[in-house]
This record gives structure tokens, C-alpha cells and sequence, in this order.
């Protein structure tokens, strides 16, 4: 992939990037269906002879006119029993979906590092990763429990190759002849057999149900680049043929791209579509990288190392060491653990996988999912999946299988001469393109894209749009209405017109079914700083004999405000903070340094509400070294400097304050210079 470390795997960061819930969109008049056998994507560009060095981190549209004014056709109703499923159920499973496949793929790999390194087992990455799971989690026990089966076991049942026994006397040129990749029997390759046929075995088996459904997809893409098919199996290893599958490194989809190698390779990447999880474009893109690959390092030994590590560092290796055979490599230091089994782990897949009975494997251990096979149809506008699927008569979670490269609950803005291509399951093609036009306008809804600005809240942002507060959290998947972020960005649903107030409606029951409720007193304003705010004079402290005010920034107030409060000039306070821009921009919750003149000023400080003075002053005005002693940390200031003005090491300051990252203080941290 482009770079997957082999032993542990942050289980607990798997982000989430997986389907939001439903934006939905006008639909369009007319859609016209293409069918399709396991469709192609046009292929990928592969830049030539460039080396891909981001992997070392890794048909028209009919749009004819309003359909629902056509003689001889009846508005579906709303109701029709066309979609079994709950659109917020839906999402649901979605969501569940890739978090369990992501969570697996780590599982499955932290154990690899175990059952192959035996050493690893007692390592402090691996008890970091089961105290992070948690002493009751499922997932920590699985995990627990898989360190303790048998490493190999036979089954009795004898296939047409017989029964492999004897990994070390086995000889791998009996079936070579049946692989179109080179295969050999190391060490290693027999280890990671022997893992498959233990420990994850499990995993092996859903990796081999799934391989039913896109091998028969994926290998005319690998014969069309020139790439042996048995080259499939790197999916495998990546993935398990997972196209929600998400690493802590943000690689995504059955190859496991990083963000900038699946752009390099064609894979769109925005806020509607993410294309490494399309498992037909990302086989396309991958074939493309995989063929440079191979044209560079010239043995596909190489090239697979590459694809891990990048092509950068495998070349290095070959110069440096003078040879090309991966085996001696993989002696020499140069190589991460993770690239050194990555070659002999895809062998051992391509082995087991094209013969499993050979190596212990019963047929009714697998599962095997149908092909996939589908029906395409172009859509000129955004269509909303709920819309969709119940057009089409089938379950939202069926169209949201087919087109996993959906980040949002509706398909991307469209139009004639750039039409969307949706998948629906074979044959509920031409149902949908019959049912599409005759559903009716007031069960449909437009959206638009807000983008957060600070101070927005979420009944503000309805209001705004006249759309409801629950529809907006649901199907962006926000957890409550505390959660928006300056400078993100939201689907807004909006009634399509006057008589679609009954669509913008289920929205709303929806959301509430699902638990979600919306009420003003739980929203805060997006860019309100986390924890306590200070607000007002917090704090006064005596300095050379002089008075100076911490003041926490409070909502309306501006410098001309903060100064009059003071009486003092706004340049002053300028001055005092090193703020050097004409007009600058006061963040709520920041604070000021202000330098009051006499006890008046003082007094009145004391006197403003919001704050007890008493409770927070301290005084500086002490011989350096003495206990108690503090001091506000001002703008531009570091711990080195103030460790240079009282007469400290910067360690006794960090050791006092209890200070990791002294690179993160924010200003007016009050530090303790003695120890406490």
C-alpha cells in the first residue's frame, strides 16, 4: 500500500471517515440507464517514467422535461412499499460497517506482528494497543483469545492437489506452473501460510468471500494494464477486499491508497466522493502505479516492495547492495520489518487463495458474496439515495454498496454534459428510470453547502436556509449541536419548493427517531474555545512595583472598549500585547496584558464583576527562587525567557508546571517558578 506498518495498528484512530448521512437533491427529469457486467471505469493516466513519490507515506445524459406533467403517469405515493429499510437505520449500518471493517483489518494486523514475532507478544506497542481497546471490549478479547490458538492445524479432507503437510519439503514448483506471478517457498512465505491456517484463519475466510465478489471484476482491469491477474491478491493483503477499509494512516478502499498517491493515479478526492473506495477506479488507478512500478524496479518482487515502502528507497537498496533479488535485500538494513513480509505475505495469500484445499481449507468454511454486477444510470442533477432507492425498489444500504465512493447521503452536483454515473443492482435499471420521473416534487428535496463561520449555531444556520435544525445534524452525522467546526462544511436540505414541506418533514421524524433532538440551550457557537473562557479582569499581579491586569477578552469588547474600561490609550495596549496589525482582531476567551495607572484604576478593577480579584492575585514582586512565586506567560515570550529573567532552568520550569510540550503554551499561562 502506500505505507501500512505491519505490526501495530492505533486500533482506537480509525477515523471516520466512512458515509454521511443523506444530503439529498432535486432529481432530474429523466436518467438513462446503462447496463453493465462488472463495468469498467476509464483507466487512470499513469504519469511516465515519474516516480510516484507520494507512496513513500503511500455516455449522455436525456434530459427531456418534467416527467411528473406526462400523460398516462401516476405520482408514487409516499409510503409506496419500494424501500423496506429506515433511511437513519441505514446510516447507521453504514457507519457500523466501516468502523467493524477498519477495526478488523488492525486486529488482523496487530496479531500478524504477534504470531510471526513471538517476541513482539510481551512489547510495549501491544499492551498499549489492548489498554487502549479497554478491559471490556469484545475486540480486546477477541484479540486475547486469538494470541492463544494453535498456529496450524490440518483438515483431513483431501482436494485435487493433495493435502500439504510438510511446508518445509513442499515443493512450490509443483503449482507454479498454475500462478502467473512468481512464487516461491521462503521462510517466511511458509510462516504467513501457516498464520492464515491458524490464527487468522478467520479473517482469511471473509477475505475469501469477499475475493468471490471482486476478483472476477478486478482481473480483466490487471490484463488490460499488461499485469499478471494473480497480482490481485496484493488487494488481499491490503485490504481483505474492503472497500470501507480505513488505516490510521488515512489509506483508504480495497488498495489502501494515501490521499496524495490516489490523486497522482486519477482518484477524486472532495466533499462528495472519495474514488480510492470505488473498488473498479482504485483497480485501475493501482494497476496504473503498479505498472510503473514494475517498469522502474524491474521484478515484481520489487515492485510490490515498492508499492509499500515507495519506489525511492527500494532503488536506493538495489544500487547500494548491486543486486535485484528481493531476498538479499531483505538481509540488509535499509528495508522497514513491514516491507521485508509484505513479498513473502502476498505469496503466501496467492498460494492459499487459488488452492485452498491444498492448505487445510474446507469449502464450507467460505461464504462466497454474488459478483458484482450492476446496472449504471446517469443522473444530470443531485439526487438524494433515499429518492434514489426507492425509485429503483431497493434498500438504501444495496445502492450505497454499490457506489462506496459516496461520502455524502445523496450523489454529487450534475449536470447534462457532465452526468453523474449511479450504480443499482443488475436489472433495477429500467424500474428506476420508469418510477424516477414520477415521483412527486413534494417528495423531494434540494440542499446547498454552508461553509461554518465562527459564531454560527445550528437553529441559526436553519433559520437562515428555512430548513429544521435535526434534518442539518442528521445528515451531516454531527453528533449534537455542539460539534460544528469553523471552517467546515454542511449539507443543508431545503424544501424544493412550497408543496415539498412533507419531505423536509420525514427528514425531521427521521432525525428524532433516531434520538436526535435540537434544543437552543445545548448549542454553542462554532469557534467557542474549549473548557473555562476567561472573561473580564481575571487576575493582578504587582511587577517592578507596578500594577498590571491580566483582562480575558469577553464578547463585544474591542481595544477602544478595553482601553476606556481602563483608562488607557488603545495604543498603549498595543504596545503592551505586540499587536502590530492596525485593526487587530480580538478572539473571545484571549487574553490582554493592561498596565493601569495609580490606585484608581486599580480599584475599579477590583470593583468589575465576573471576577474575584482577591482569589487570583499573587505578587511577583518577590527575590527570585522564592515559593510561590508566578508568572503570566506574554506574547511572544518562552519558557527560555523567562527562565533567563528570574533565574531558573527551563527543565524546573516544565518539571513545576508539569509542562510535556513546551512549544504549546498558550499566552497568559500562568507558570509556577518555584517548585510547589
Amino acid at each position: 500500500m502506500p505505507p501500512l506498518p505491519l505490526l501495530l495498528l492505533a486500533l482506537a484512530s480509525a477515523p471516520a471517515s466512512g458515509l454521511t448521512p443523506p444530503p439529498v437533491g432535486p432529481v432530474p427529469a429523466k436518467a438513462q440507464v446503462v447496463e453493465s457486467e462488472g463495468a469498467q471505469a476509464p483507466a487512470a493516466q499513469s504519469p511516465a517514467e515519474k516516480e510516484p513519490t507520494a507512496a513513500t507515506e503511500p455516455g449522455a445524459a436525456d434530459t427531456g422535461t418534467d416527467a411528473v406533467d406526462e400523460p398516462g403517469l401516476e405520482p408514487l405515493e409516499p409510503g409506496t412499499p419500494m424501500v423496506a429499510e429506515d433511511a437513519s437505520e441505514q446510516g447507521e449500518a453504514t457507519r457500523d460497517a466501516v468502523e467493524s471493517e477498519s477495526a478488523e483489518l488492525e486486529e488482523l494486523r496487530a496479531l500478524e506482528g504477534a504470531a510471526l514475532d513471538p517476541a513482539s507478544r510481551s512489547t510495549a506497542e501491544v499492551m498499549q494497543s489492548l489498554r487502549r481497546l479497554g478491559v471490556a471490549n469484545p475486540l480486546r478479547m477477541r484479540m486475547l483469545d486469538a494470541l492463544d490458538e494453535h498456529t496450524f492445524r490440518e483438515d483431513e479432507e483431501l482436494p485435487e492437489i493433495p493435502l500439504i503437510t510438510d511446508l518445509a519439503t513442499f515443493d512450490v514448483g509443483q503449482i507454479q506452473d498454475r500462478y502467473d506471478i512468481p512464487v516461491e517457498m521462503q521462510p517466511l512465505v511458509a510462516q504467513y501460510v501457516q498464520f492464515f491456517q491458524g490464527p487468522g484463519r478467520r479473517w482469511f475466510r471473509k477475505w475469501m468471500s469477499r475475493a468471490a465478489r471482486y476478483v472476477p471484476v478486478m482481473h480483466p482491469i490487471l490484463e488490460q494494464y499488461g499485469l499478471p491477474k494473480d497480482t490481485v491478491y496484493l488487494a488481499m493483503i491490503e485490504s481483505g477486499f474492503s472497500a470501507h477499509a480505513y488505516s490510521w494512516a488515512h489509506a483508504a478502499g480495497p488498495w489502501q491508497f494515501i490521499s496524495s498517491t490516489g490523486k497522482q493515479y486519477g482518484l477524486k478526492q472532495d466533499f462528495w466522493v472519495d474514488e480510492r473506495r470505488d473498488p473498479i477506479k482504485a483497480t485501475h488507478a493501482a494497476a496504473s502505479y503498479l505498472k510503473d512500478l514494475k517498469r522502474e524496479l524491474g521484478h515484481w518482487y520489487l515492485a510490490w516492495a515498492g508499492y509499500n515502502t515507495g519506489s525511492g528507497r527500494v532503488r536506493r537498496m538495489v544500487e547500494r547492495h548491486g543486486t535485484t533479488n528481493f531476498w538479499l535485500l531483505s538481509e540488509e538494513r535499509g528495508l522497514a520489518k513491514e516491507t521485508k513480509h509484505y513479498v513473502p505475505k502476498l505469496i503466501a495469500a496467492a498460494l492459499v487463495a487459488k488452492h485452498p484445499a491444498a492448505f487445510g481449507f474446507n469449502e464450507n468454511e467460505f461464504d462466497p458474496e454474488p459478483v458484482l454486477d450492476f446496472d449504471e444510470v446517469q443522473l444530470t442533477d443531485a439526487a438524494d439515495l433515499d429518492v434514489v432507492a426507492r425509485a429503483a425498489g431497493v434498500p438504501v444500504k444495496v445502492v450505497q454498496d454499490l457506489n462506496p465512493e459516496l461520502k455524502r447521503w445523496c450523489t454529487p452536483p450534475a449536470t447534462a454534459k457532465k452526468p453523474y454515473t449511479l450504480r443499482l443492482p443488475k436489472g433495477a435499471g429500467t424500474q428506476f428510470a420508469d418510477n424516477y420521473k414520477r415521483i412527486s416534487p413534494a417528495e423531494r428535496l434540494t440542499f446547498r453547502i454552508h461553509k461554518v463561520k465562527r459564531g454560527d449555531t445550528l437553529s441559526q444556520i436553519a433559520e437562515t436556509y428555512g430548513t429544521a435544525s435535526e434534518a442539518i445534524l442528521q445528515m451531516n452525522q454531527l453528533k449534537s449541536a455542539r460539534t460544528l467546526r469553523v471552517g467546515g462544511e454542511l449539507v443543508i436540505p431545503i424544501p424544493a419548493g412550497k408543496s415539498s414541506g412533507g419531505a423536509l418533514a420525514t427528514k425531521v421524524a427521521q432525525a428524532r427517531r433516531s434520538g436526535v433532538v435540537v434544543r437552543p440551550e445545548d448549542e454553542v457557537p462554532a469557534g467557542t474555545p474549549k473548557g473555562p473562557v476567561a472573561a473580564g479582569p481575571v487576575k493582578k499581579e504587582t511587577i517592578n512595583g507596578r500594577t498590571r491586569v491580566t483582562y480575558g477578552v469577553m464578547s463585544g469588547d474591542s481595544l477602544w472598549v478595553i482601553a476606556n474600561k481602563f483608562n488607557v490609550s488603545v495604543d498603549s495596549l498595543k504596545q503592551w500585547n505586540n499587536l502590530k496589525r492596525r485593526n487587530p482582531t480580538l478572539q473571545v476567551g484571549s487574553t490582554l496584558f493592561v498596565w493601569p495607572d495609580g490606585n484608581t484604576a486599580t480599584a475599579s478593577v477590583q470593583e468589575r464583576g465576573g471576577t474575584v480579584l482577591a482569589k487570583h492575585s499573587v505578587s511577583v514582586a518577590k527575590p527570585a527562587g522564592k515559593a510561590g512565586k508566578v508568572h503570566a506567560l506574554a506574547e511572544g515570550e518562552t519558557l527560555w525567557s523567562v527562565a533567563q529573567r528570574y533565574g531558573v532552568s527551563v527543565d524546573d520550569i516544565m518539571r513545576w508546571n508539569k509542562i510535556k510540550d513546551h512549544r504549546t503554551l498558550p499566552t497568559g499561562k500562568v507558570l509556577l517558578l518555584s517548585a510547589p
